[in-house]
């Protein structure tokens, strides 16, 4: 059957099996930042958005995404990259195959929120659904506090470390090819 749908912006038509899971589809497409860890809805690497939303891709049939609007990370980069350093700063990008998960998840929320500052409580809650197995977490909530609390605008931040304030001036870290989601 035929699908339709705007995939980062741009129409994308194809044939598909009526059991094509969006996150197969997705990964045909060459939206390599779509990764999964479970095929079982427990991890939250397969997070892509579905007309603004967060879904996991893994459990949507791509027929369902038909004449709907799907973005994933690479439909997100500048959007991601700010976010994507404070990861990398806090060490929270390990390996970095969670990370376009956990982004698309982040930016979700702070859309959301709209300004307003997430209690932890409200942070840890929001992320549930997204594993890590590299970093314990505790390095993901310091980047995701940072992120969701920074006030720097997107020109400020050039050669600005987040670890500032705390740390005194500190050295830009490049972002890992693996958090920004360019790794297949």
């Amino acid at each position: 059957m035929n699908v339709t749908m705007k995939l980062n912006g741009v129409a994308v038509t194809d044939d598909v099996a009526p059991d094509t899971t969006l996150y197969a589809f997705l990964r045909d497409h060459n939206c390599k930042s779509v990764k999964c860890g479970c095929e079982t809805t427990n991890c939250g690497l397969c997070t892509v958005w579905l007309d603004g939303a967060p879904v996991l891709s893994c459990a949507v049939l791509a027929v369902r995404a038909d004449g709907r609007s799907v973005t994933t990370l690479e439909g997100l980069q500048a959007e991601s990259a700010r976010l994507a350093q404070c990861l990398a700063e806090q060490g929270a990008e390990q390996c970095g195959f969670c990370s376009p998960g956990l982004i698309m998840n982040v930016l979700a929320f702070e859309r959301e929120l709209a300004g307003r500052v997430p209690t932890d409580g409200e942070i840890r809650h929001y992320l549930a659904g997204n594993l890590c197995r590299c970093t314990g977490y505790m390095s993901q909530m310091r980047a995701v506090k940072r992120y969701l609390g920074c006030a720097l605008g997107p020109d400020d931040w050039q050669g600005t470390s987040v670890m500032a304030d705390v740390a005194g001036p500190a050295p830009v870290a490049p972002v890992s090819a693996a958090a920004s989601g360019e790794v297949a």
